[in-house]
């Protein structure tokens, strides 16, 4: 079976077995490099760890030889010639026990009777093994005691061999760890290189979908549970081009509908509009009350339906349009004044207050398609307008940034219901009785405000403030009116 055909269980396993495995064989080879290279060194700039040790008999030899004379003060110097002061320290001790001279200090053996039993033995001390050699005088009579202190450890020979102890120490110890990490680099790339290749594959087939592309195929095949995972992707593929592409046709046959009955309403209605304008002016003059009480009617939902024509006019430029978006210098606390003078008088009539609150760099210039975000405002404050109750307020806040704009417009009308946060900004929704049922817009308000912000790189949302607010906020990008300029040149 081939890697590609195992299952993600068994590669998985099989990177794991060949991080343990291909680790410990280059563990293994290193070791032997270090051994040889131990034995190159040896004795040249490193000593072996029994290298001290290997000296003991020769310094118990010359210590028998001179015996009691030891024990005098003149013998001192001669002795450490012989002991290699480097590696062994020593102690002698008289016939009782007691310290003469010697490179060790403090009490090694602690009693008479524990030196007798130690005597031509050797036993532990602190980090170091010490020798006993009985010192005897010419009748063989114990006269005292040489104490040859060592350690068993790799130790340099000369300045160079600190430097090889320190590499193969790290050679010997941190090599494992190092192999450990860089198989498991090298197998965990190898595994990922296996899964990526298929979820590559499907996140650009998402997006292909995504982009209303079902012309593809995907190319992975495999019997592990990837391969079952794209072919499962393939067959929904195919059933989303059978349905979507029905879907697709029903919204562009939608669009060019709405399009066309836009433009077919729009040449009757204007007749009916000029007409009722024509003869509300005759009837002012010769008709009865009732008659330009009806007039005034029809030309009243004239104009609604030629408004509403003209907004499903903009909507279909909007979703076949692109971004086509034509910035402008602005000062947008000037701008922000400005819209703020035309709401109020239209909010005066329904006694309601509109507060200001504009922040950030404001009075710098800076570049944005004004009149989509003018179009956005329009929107947004004419549907608060609608919803906030006499005697109620409006707050338009703004934060400018080096980057980008953000708004937020509040009323104090109805806090939003759970069903208006999640479809206000589809099309032709009304809202719930407590906020559109008195209204007579036409549910596009929204949902231009959403396609707008979307086209001018930013996004819209709504909330409800701890305050009893009925939020909107939005922001889109802005760019510093040079820099602007700059790249326009």
């Amino acid at each position: 079976m081939v890697m590609k055909d195992r299952s993600l269980k068994s590669l998985f396993r099989i990177s794991i077995v060949s991080v343990l495995v291909a680790s410990l064989l280059a563990t293994i080879l290193t070791y032997v490099v270090v051994i040889i290279l131990f034995s190159m060194l040896e004795f040249r700039s490193i000593y072996p760890a029994n290298y001290y040790e290997a000296k003991l008999p020769d310094i118990e030899s010359y210590i028998r030889s001179k015996g009691a004379a030891l024990l005098e003060a003149g013998a001192r110097e001669e002795l450490e010639r012989v002991i290699p002061l480097e590696g062994i320290d020593y102690q002698l001790l008289d016939g009782q026990g007691n310290p003469v001279y010697g490179s060790l200090t403090g009490t090694i053996i602690p009693n008479r009777e524990e030196l007798y039993r130690r005597l031509n033995t050797v036993f532990p001390f602190r980090d170091k093994y010490v020798r006993a050699v009985p010192i005897l005088n010419e009748r063989d009579d114990h006269v005292g005691t040489a104490l040859l202190a060592y350690k068993l450890q790799v130790s340099p020979a000369n300045g160079g061999g600190r430097f090889w102890i320190i590499v193969l120490f790290l050679l010997v110890v941190v090599t494992p760890f190092f192999y450990l990490v860089l198989f498991m680099f090298l197998f965990s790339k190898r595994f990922a290189a296996h899964v990526n290749e298929p979820l590559n594959m499907l996140m650009k087939a998402a997006h292909q979908i995504k982009n209303r592309n079902l012309d593809f195929e995907l190319s992975y095949r495999s019997n592990n549970e990837l391969g079952q995972l794209c072919a499962a992707f393939s067959d929904m593929k195919h059933e989303l081009q059978r349905s979507l592409a029905a879907q697709w046709r029903m919204e562009d046959e939608r669009r060019n509908m709405t399009e066309a009955l836009a433009h077919d309403l729009k040449t009757p209605l204007s007749l009916i509009l000029a007409y009722s304008e024509a003869l509300m002016d005759d009837a002012e003059r010769n008709a009865s009350e009732k008659t330009v009480k009806y007039l005034r009617i029809i030309k009243e939902n004239a104009e609604k339906s030629s408004a509403l024509v003209r907004q499903m006019q903009y909507v279909s430029d909007l979703e076949n349009s692109g971004p086509d978006l034509m910035p402008v210098t602005v000062h947008i606390a000037s701008f922000i004044r400005q819209k703020v003078s035309y709401y109020e008088l239209l909010a005066k009539r329904k006694g309601i207050r509109i507060v200001t609150d504009i922040q950030g760099t404001s009075d710098a210039p800076v570049q944005f398609d004004a009149d989509k975000v003018e179009r956005i405002l329009d929107n947004i404050v004419t549907n608060s307008l609608e919803h906030t109750p006499e005697g109620g307020h409006i707050r338009i806040s703004a934060n400018v940034g080096t980057d980008r704009a953000a708004y937020e417009i509040a009323n104090s009308g109805p806090e939003f219901t759970g069903k208006d946060l999640e479809h206000m900004f589809k099309r032709f929704y009304r809202g719930e009785e407590s906020r559109g049922g008195k209204g007579h817009h036409s549910g596009l308000g929204l949902y231009i405000v959403k396609q707008l912000t979307e086209k001018l790189g930013g996004s819209v949302q709504a909330y409800n403030s701890g305050a009893g607010e009925a939020c909107i906020t939005f922001w889109h990008p802005v760019a510093p009116a040079a820099k602007a300029h700059a790249t326009q040149n």
